[in-house]
């Protein structure tokens, strides 16, 4: 791929990204995945979908 493709590829013309703002948001193309945290010698697992900058890019590109 060349390099203008990959900039008009980005997370922020991708059908699944989700934008919380204008620089950065969600990947939905999979299901969220599990992240275990630990504060305070307590285990917390919350399930959260990749966060992306807008100008990311991948290989599962699909447009809006």
């Amino acid at each position: 791929m060349n390099e203008t493709a990959t900039k008009t590829r980005t997370c922020a013309a991708c059908a699944y990204w989700d934008s919380a703002d204008n620089s950065n948001g969600n990947c939905r193309r999979s299901s969220p995945q599990s992240v275990v945290f630990e504060v305070s010698s307590e285990k917390t697992i919350k399930t959260v979908f990749p966060v992306t900058s807008a100008s990311d890019w991948c290989g599962e590109f699909k447009s809006k």
